[in-house]
């Protein structure tokens, strides 16, 4: 049985894809009782798409696999936490579960600036945060790094 930290890792691995792009890393893994059934990257700039997000791309992904709109039993792992738009997306979609790793001050949705979770919507997912906080926060920061040191 794969771990929390496991399936983080594999959303980690997508962010550096990200990367090599010149996209923000940021990767998500939808799992849907186990069974991995969407990932995605960030590719705003690549695909000069506002709504390109890692979180969009892998439940996007998932109810295209799943043949609908309900992931009520999808767990999502994204290297960062979550924006307005894509904790709009979560809880839309049901989502039961959301594991993130880095925390966002500028537009987290989970805590950070607001928490989706603990307003009165009609579907609350379970939120657990700072999962490879470290390693993820650390692939945000490189990236950032690098961007500025080509400026």
């Amino acid at each position: 049985m794969r771990t929390d930290e496991s399936y983080m890792s594999l959303a980690l691995e997508l962010a550096r894809e990200a990367a090599k792009l010149g996209e923000v890393p940021v990767g998500a893994v939808a799992v849907w009782d186990g069974e991995i059934v969407g990932t995605g990257f960030n590719r705003r700039e690549t695909g000069k798409n506002a709504l390109a997000h890692a979180e969009l791309e892998a439940i996007d992904a998932a109810c295209r696999k799943l043949g609908g709109w309900r992931l009520h039993r999808c767990d999502l792992y994204v290297t960062l936490e979550p924006c307005p738009m894509c904790a709009g997306a979560i809880v839309n979609a049901r989502i039961r579960r959301v594991v993130f790793g880095a925390r966002d001050p500028k537009a987290g949705c989970f805590g950070s600036v607001s928490d989706f979770a603990a307003l009165p919507f009609n579907h609350r997912p379970e939120v657990v945060g700072g999962v490879l906080a470290e390693a993820c926060a650390a692939e945000l920061s490189a990236f950032f790094q690098r961007l500025r040191s080509c400026r």
